[in-house]
């Protein structure tokens, strides 16, 4: 019998995402491919004080659009500690500013083998 694999094992992976339902399906997805999940976080400001008070984040999934607020600062944050991360959405590509336009862009509902290759290939 073949082990099933666990493409984030011993990742952690900030998850921020504002629709309960979606949370709680992306997080256990992740925690079965072995990841450590960081959150899931609904906001921009609680994402950015999760990202503020933790040393060691490995990846981010980010949602675009938060409780009507676009999630580019946390992107940002992201970008500026050298975190890799990539935008799950229902949006256009078109509408992420180009700043972040070569950031993956991933469809929902996620598979967490897709993530962990377009994460760390």
């Amino acid at each position: 019998m073949t082990p099933t694999p666990r493409p984030l094992a011993g990742r952690r992976v900030l998850l921020v995402e504002d629709d309960y339902f979606i949370a709680i399906d992306l997080k256990s997805g992740f925690e079965a491919s072995g990841a450590q999940v960081l959150g899931p976080v609904p906001s921009v400001g609680e994402a950015l004080a999760l990202i503020a008070r933790t040393a060691a984040i490995d990846a981010a999934v980010l949602d675009i659009n938060l409780q009507d607020e676009l999630v580019y600062p946390v992107a940002d944050a992201l970008y500026a500690r050298g975190v890799p991360f990539l935008f799950a959405t229902g949006y256009d590509p078109v509408a992420v500013p180009s700043l972040h336009g070569a950031v993956a862009l991933c469809q929902k509902p996620l598979d967490p083998q897709i993530v962990a290759r377009a994460l760390f290939g």
